[in-house]
This record gives C-alpha cells, sequence and structure tokens, in this order.
C-alpha cells in the first residue's frame, strides 16, 4: 500500500512544549490542563513531577503538537496568568524536513 499524500490545504506546524512551575497544590493540574480545554485543544504529552528538596513544588511539562504559533503564543500567555503559576518556560520542537 502506498501512503496517502498529504492534504496541501492543510500546513503542518512545530509542536509547542511548556514547563510550567508552581507550588504544590491539588488545583495546579486542572488549572493548567482547563488553559488547553478552554481552546479545545488536548496535548499530546502531560507528564508531571513533584520538585524541591521537600517536594513542595510541581512541574508540569506539556506539549502541544501541530499547533500554529500564535495559538501557541496564546496558550503561554494564558498559563503565565494563573494565580498559581510560579514560572512558565516554552521551546519548541520544530518538525525535520523529509529525507
Amino acid at each position: 500500500m502506498s501512503a496517502m499524500p498529504k492534504s496541501v490545504s492543510s500546513p503542518s506546524y512545530n509542536t509547542a512544549c511548556y514547563s510550567v512551575h508552581a507550588p504544590v497544590d491539588p488545583s495546579v493540574m486542572p488549572r493548567v490542563l482547563e488553559v488547553f480545554t478552554r481552546r479545545g485543544l488536548i496535548p499530546s504529552v502531560w507528564h508531571s513531577t513533584l520538585c524541591g528538596a521537600d517536594s513542595e513544588e510541581i512541574q508540569i511539562d506539556v506539549q502541544l503538537a501541530d499547533v500554529e504559533p500564535r495559538m501557541a503564543e496564546l496558550v503561554a500567555q494564558a498559563l503565565r496568568q494563573l494565580v498559581c503559576v510560579g514560572c512558565v518556560m516554552t521551546s519548541e520542537k520544530r518538525r525535520s524536513a523529509a529525507a
């Protein structure tokens, strides 16, 4: 079987990566997830870790595949506005060119 050609009308975008740091609180994860769900977005990767000497901080790493750059920036801005969040770092995973 041959692979289906990609539609010309749908451009592919890079993956937006977010690292959210906040004090440990049960409300942090649902608040962070709500930023995505309000926009109809489903993260492709979600990983959380308790950090610090006494596990006093939570780090949530989220990836959002194939997202438009403007939407990626809006999500980052919304995450930074959450009261519970101390820091949001962003990066981008670029798609590699076809060989």
